[in-house]
């Protein structure tokens, strides 16, 4: 082939540029999915996650979960003290093992989850008693002021 017939090679002078470009972009979507990943990651299982764990569902039978006609909530009272039992018995349990903290953690929350049981044992009975059947559903704003409310 003669220099005539010989194809010309033309350079980009741009596509280093962006070359880079999609590097920094590539290692950006990269960066993200870790994040995001790490977000998703489970906390470290402690005591403080157990004992949070076993509050929630002793609240979700109090009347915290809303029934799937948005007019009430369920009650769940055998769910919900099943869980506080389970509290109570780690704080039996484990007792002179706590820190002073977790020892007063314990105590306080099971002390208020057992009388926002209480309290929602007796609305529902007076409930059944005055209606003869199904309670009436239980109001929301019923929540203890030193409980904290997860739907708020």
């Amino acid at each position: 082939m003669s220099e005539e017939q010989t194809p010309e090679i033309q350079i980009d002078n741009d596509w280093k540029a962006e070359a880079q470009a999609e590097k920094v972009r590539l290692s950006e979507a990269e960066q993200k999915a870790e994040e995001k990943a790490e977000v998703r990651q489970m906390p470290e299982p402690n005591f403080r996650g157990l004992l949070g764990i076993l509050a929630s569902q002793a609240l979700m039978g109090l009347g915290m979960h809303q029934d799937p006609s948005g007019k009430g909530v369920m009650v769940d009272l055998e769910g919900s003290k099943f869980a506080i039992d389970l509290l109570e018995m780690i704080k039996e349990k484990t007792e002179g093992n706590l820190t002073d903290e977790e020892a007063a953690e314990i105590k306080q929350l099971t002390s208020e989850l057992q009388s926002r049981f209480v309290q929602i044992a007796q609305l529902v009975a007076s409930q059944v008693q005055e209606g003869g059947g199904t309670p009436e559903p239980i109001s929301q704003t019923d929540t203890p002021s030193g409980l904290i409310d997860p739907t708020k």
